[in-house]
């Protein structure tokens, strides 16, 4: 028999086995030939087994403990080495008795009986013939029983469907071996190399993982082909059970790689991010924490930001998602929650500070002090929301910073010109990259307090587009009634925005929504006088040039005459920007003088302004009087602030056109229309030949044709020259008028009064006319303003001529 068939028995240890002992041999059809027709003794003793079957021809290790089985096996060893071997129906029972033990069980021969290290007797026996217990002789010291040899039902050796089953246990065997990782390579080496079929059916049977009383019923089964069906069944069972283990294992195994992987791949990020002095993930969000504890929420505040770091704990740092997270609790706690600068209360030092800064606008100042008074009373008043209207370089916006510093509050700023989206106010959604809040909350981040100035710059300008309407947006931000919980698409929660201090900025208030203009204190920022804008030039925008060119007041001096020169002569406008444009312009030739190393006058003069500026550009509304019938002085309102433009009449032979030129508005030719039917209707009293408005086309003309005009209050101008040109009479001198009329002859009053006013006075007008309902509107002017001018109050269209048309009464006019 070659070396190479043996078994190799993994549950046994034979480190205290000789080197030269001889190896146990699989067995072959010689020696299964040789067993059967071994004679059995009539008598054996018995062997109870616990947990286990022993098969013909299979070779297995067996610990005895039992003192019964002890002395079976010495005396047995000391013997023929045969004995029989039963398995126990119940194994937990220690002391079996006879009704305890299977009836059928197998011969065996002992080949080894080892002492181990622990005191146990280990015994090595191999089965050799099936046998049944036809009488238990004795019980003591152990059991002897006679036995009968149980036959083995063989089929026919050419059996076709017999050997297919062999092979079928064989290849399932294999596969078996190959899929299991408890099942050592070298038994597919000792299956490949059993030659006995019925060895290999035992030899497989003893070695699956079944129950004692499934490996019995096999081990009781005489016919070898239900056997060997029997066999292939438990294995396909086996086979299909460790495939599925397999594939769990498989899946487990796949998804603890991709954490370990994952992990791995942390680990190694985190390293890096220390080298480079960055902090891990871990470290981020326990900063987080450690910044949460310290800020000032209420428990609402607190329970979301900690579902929503709880929420960045569970994500993974590569996924999208992640960077918006975390800009969301950056944006969490960066935001000032309940956070408010302390206001300064000392009202005389706030009215220094608005002195400071700004020339006039006595009435803005008047009301910032008046709600500093009630909030230091109450300490408790909502902020207003006030809107500074008026044309543009009045210093609406540079007011704001003067307010903040005035109450000792953060200045914030945001420009609302063109702005069409409504995200830029309520913030984007957090559901896609590039997310972000509106500019209210981002401001008030960067602010870093809760009640900081506010100023809506340019809030008329707002526009719509597909993307909302933002002005509709404002609704909520300007009402303190719903501000206190301002709701951001980004932040999802609510922002109190009832402690801002709102300031907006508007050039004009037509275009703005009249829900969100009722929601503001309108306070209206009128244009400056000649006065005011040499004191303004003296004192802010002449040392702001000097300091921005790098010059002191040592390098260059402009006098009171000399601003007033450049405000007439090279300005048109309510605001100062212009003037800061010319006043800029000279400092620059100072300087380019100085770095140059040429000489040029520090103290301006008269002719230097006219040199470096050039001819003065606005004198002719200055000196075009009303020399000429036709021509009157009217006062408008624009943009940009008060202005004074001339209505221009004149005759010509037709059939009685009226013609109206000027780029003049639907208003406005109403006007001219309105003027020339009540002339019609009172050309007898007017003293007008009615023969004339038959054989003469009339045209009124507005000059500066490219400037689009409109409005009522030309009414009075536009008939004052219509009753001048056909009665053929001057206008008086240094006179202008503003107001609307009536086909009755009523005169009504009209808007912008004190832009027009200062209009006159830059135009160096004597005299003005106004309807008697405006006389309210001059009182609330300034008296300083109104030094040298001389108003005339009016009712009716006859007054208005008896005033202007010189030479000319109602009730004494001449025909023509």
């Amino acid at each position: 028999m070659s070396n190479n068939k043996f078994l190799n028995i993994d549950s046994l240890s034979l480190q205290n086995i000789d080197d030269d002992a001889e190896l146990i041999p699989l067995m072959t059809p010689e020696d299964e030939e040789e067993i059967n027709n071994e004679v059995l003794p009539e008598t054996l003793p018995i062997l109870p087994l616990r947990n286990t079957v022993l098969f013909p021809g299979v070779v297995i290790p067996i610990t005895a403990g039992r003192d019964k089985s002890i002395k079976l096996i010495k005396d047995a060893s000391n013997g023929s080495k045969v004995i029989g071997v039963v398995s126990q129906k119940d194994e937990t029972v220690e002391d079996p008795d006879v009704a305890d033990l299977n009836t059928t069980g197998t011969v065996a021969r002992i080949l080894r009986v080892l002492k181990m290290p622990d005191g146990n007797t280990t015994v090595i026996i191999q089965g050799k013939k099936r046998f049944k217990i036809e009488e238990i002789t004795a019980t003591d010291p152990y059991f002897t029983a006679k036995i009968k040899g149980l036959p083995e039902v063989k089929p026919e050796k050419d059996g076709e469907e017999f050997n297919t089953i062999i092979d079928s246990i064989k290849d399932l065997a294999l596969q078996i071996i190959k899929e299991s990782p408890n099942i050592p390579s070298e038994a597919s080496f000792a299956i490949k190399n059993i030659e006995s079929n019925s060895f290999l059916i035992n030899f497989i049977s003893s070695n699956m993982n079944l129950e004692v009383l499934d490996k019995q019923k096999l081990l009781e089964n005489n016919n070898l082909k239900e056997r060997a069906m029997a066999t292939l069944k438990y294995m396909n069972i086996e086979f299909q059970k460790l495939a599925l283990r397999n594939d769990i294992q498989s899946k487990v195994r796949s998804d603890l790689d991709q954490q370990q992987r994952e992990y791995f791949l942390h680990q190694q990020m985190k390293t890096i991010q220390e080298e480079l002095g960055g902090g891990s993930y871990e470290e981020e969000i326990e900063q987080m924490r450690i910044k949460a504890k310290k800020k000032k929420w209420d428990a609402k505040i607190k329970k979301h930001f900690e579902k929503e770091l709880a929420k960045l704990q569970r994500m993974n740092p590569q996924v999208a998602e992640y960077s918006i997270q975390r800009n969301y609790l950056d944006l969490f706690l960066d935001l000032p929650w309940n956070k408010f600068s302390k206001d300064k209360f000392d009202l005389k030092r706030a009215q220094k500070i608005l002195d400071n800064d700004h020339y006039g606008l006595e009435d803005v100042k008047k009301r910032i002090i008046e709600y500093l008074a009630v909030l230091k009373l109450r300490n408790d008043m909502k902020s207003p929301i006030l809107c500074l209207y008026g044309p543009p370089g009045v210093g609406k916006t540079s007011l704001g910073k003067s307010i903040a510093e005035a109450l000792g509050r953060e200045y914030v700023r945001i420009s609302l010109g063109g702005l069409r989206d409504e995200a830029e106010i309520r913030g984007h959604r957090k559901t896609y990259i590039g997310a972000m809040p509106g500019r209210i909350i981002q401001s008030l981040k960067k602010a870093g307090t809760s009640n900081p100035v506010f100023i809506l710059d340019e809030i008329d300008k707002l526009s719509v587009s597909h993307s909302g309407d933002p002005s509709s947006a404002m609704l909520e931000v300007l009402d303190p009634e719903q501000n206190k919980e301002f709701y951001d698409n980004f932040l999802e929660m609510g922002y109190d925005l009832s402690k801002v201090m709102f300031i907006a900025t508007a050039n004009n208030l037509s275009p703005i929504q009249p829900a969100l203009r009722d929601r503001m204190e309108i306070i209206n920022v009128t244009g400056y006088t000649i006065e005011e804008k040499v004191e303004i030039g003296k004192r802010h925008l002449l040392p702001k040039q000097l300091e921005e060119h790098g010059l002191t007041g040592k390098d260059l001096k402009i006098g009171k005459k000399e601003l007033e020169k450049i405000v007439e002569g090279y300005t048109r406008e309510s605001g100062v920007r212009g003037l800061e444009k010319q006043i800029a312009k000279m400092v620059r030739y100072a300087a380019k003088s100085i770095a140059m190393e040429e000489t040029y006058n520090i103290k301006v003069t008269a002719k230097d302004v006219e040199d470096v500026l050039g001819p003065p550009r606005l004198e002719r509304d200055k000196y075009e009087n009303n020399d000429i019938a036709g021509v009157v002085t009217g006062l408008a309102w624009t943009s940009v602030g008060g202005d004074i433009l001339f209505i221009e009449s004149i005759l010509s032979k037709g059939k009685g056109n009226l013609s109206i030129t000027g780029n003049l508005g639907k208003v406005m030719k109403e006007s001219a229309t309105i003027a020339m039917e009540y002339i019609k209707s009172n050309a007898d009293s007017l003293g007008i030949d009615p023969e004339v408005f038959d054989k003469h086309n009339v045209h009124i003309h507005v000059p500066e044709g490219a400037t689009p005009k409109d409005g009522p209050s030309a009414g009075i101008t536009m008939l004052t020259s219509l009753v001048s040109l056909f009665t053929q009479k001057k206008i008086k001198k240094s006179l202008a008028m503003t107001g609307e009329i009536t086909l009755r002859g009523k005169v009504l009053p009209v808007g912008g009064i004190k832009e027009k006013i200062l209009a006159a006075k830059r135009a160096r007008i004597k005299e003005i006319i106004l309807c008697e309902d405006n006389k309210k509107d001059i009182e609330e002017i300034k008296e300083e303003y109104l030094k040298g001018l001389t108003f005339h109050y009016v009712k009716e269209m006859s007054e208005v001529i008896d005033i202007a048309v010189t030479n000319v009464s109602v009730k004494n006019a001449k025909k023509l």
